[in-house]
């Protein structure tokens, strides 16, 4: 009876397959329809809509009714839509490298993996390569939660036209490696990003005391490093473990178990309305008292949620300031015109770096 009963299931998970199979073949073949409609445009022909996608995967959330989580069947759904992407026009995303950072981990997270990513040994470079137009867009990490803002990122931002175009929140754990060549009872060195460094400082005070902390450039670049030393180890999440052949000999040692890292997605275009947006703006004010509360005051009045608020030394002239400020809405909302019309009166300079759709994963 119990293998009549495996029998019968079994035909019915092959029937659903076999449906499944044919609706997302459809789906692919209305994907290269779009793509012959978007040919038409030439080169102006805008393939990945942000806020478009956002909207699909919000929609697949709400309607969700189990027994897959929602954010598993969103994943689902963002790997069918990269691949069908790919089939109007693969998109290509530069992200600090080498292969194996988070940074790539949240590029495949927001793109999917049939996006083609290329490593940039710096986020100035990945900046260079979407400008440039090498690629379509760039990723670039912009505060964790335990260490707060990535201050390149913000300065690289001044120096910039390019936009936000999304974002995308991941949880970050780190993990201890060792080589198939590491004497792990002589460790003496560890290597890792400063920021990776800082997230498990404590972790490291009391397992590690003695051994050398090296920063370098990516958590990558520290799991290929010890590929070739006996002496070292290095902390790095799960994707360079996987990519270096690293072994785990201890597992989420971040201080903060709820660890976590914002990273922005940047690019040349305008993002038009999502429903659930943020907006990015980066402004100067005079050297006066009471600056910051008449930026404050703005959003205030107008019931505006600020999601983040950075200061950064300004370019123009010592102990000057502008403001690296997160809210929510986007430029096309009426109320959100009125803000920065506001603003733009009382600030010595006004620059929008985006809106864009609030991270759905």
């Amino acid at each position: 009876m119990t293998d009549d009963k495996l029998t019968g299931l079994r035909k019915s998970i092959d029937k659903l397959d076999s449906e499944i199979l044919k609706l997302i073949s459809d789906r692919a073949k209305c994907a290269q329809e779009v793509a012959q409609v978007k040919q038409q445009e030439g080169r102006d022909a805008v393939y990945y809509r942000p806020e478009r996608e956002a909207q699909v995967l919000r929609r697949v959330m709400e309607r969700n009714d189990g027994p897959l989580g929602d954010e598993e069947m969103a994943r689902l759904f963002r790997e069918i839509m990269s691949a069908c992407l790919a089939l109007e026009e693969p998109v290509k995303v530069a992200f600090l490298g080498p292969g194996g950072t988070f940074t790539q981990q949240a590029a495949i997270k927001h793109f999917g993996h049939s996006a083609v990513c290329v490593p940039m040994s710096a986020i100035d470079e990945v900046f260079r390569e979407v400008t440039a137009g090498a690629v379509n867009y760039g990723v670039v990490p912009v505060e964790n939660s335990t260490e707060g803002v990535v201050s390149h990122t913000l300065d690289s931002f001044m120096d910039s036209n390019l936009k936000i175009c999304g974002e995308v929140v991941l949880r970050i754990h780190q993990h201890l490696l060792v080589s198939e060549n590491t004497r792990r009872d002589h460790i003496t060195r560890i290597y890792s990003h400063a920021q990776s460094l800082a997230q498990c400082r404590k972790w490291l005070d009391a397992h590690w005391p003695m051994a050398e902390r090296v920063a370098v450039n990516s958590n990558a670049e520290a799991a290929r490093r010890i590929k070739g030393e006996w002496n070292s180890a290095a902390i790095a999440g799960d994707m360079a473990a996987e990519i270096y052949g690293l072994e785990k000999i201890a597992e989420k040692i971040e201080d903060q178990p709820d660890n976590s890292t914002r990273f922005l997605i940047i690019g040349n275009q305008e993002v038009q309305i999502s429903g659930a947006d943020k907006t990015s703006i980066v402004v100067s004010m005079r050297n006066q008292p009471g600056a910051l509360h008449s930026i404050l005051e703005v959003f205030q009045v107008h019931n505006i949620d600020l999601t983040r608020i950075e200061t950064r030394p300004s370019r123009s002239g010592t102990w000057n300031y502008v403001f690296f400020i997160d809210f929510s809405g986007h430029i096309d909302d009426p109320v959100i015109r009125i803000v920065l019309e506001r603003l733009g009166e009382r600030a010595n300079d006004l620059r929008v770096l985006g809106s864009y759709p609030k991270g759905v994963l």
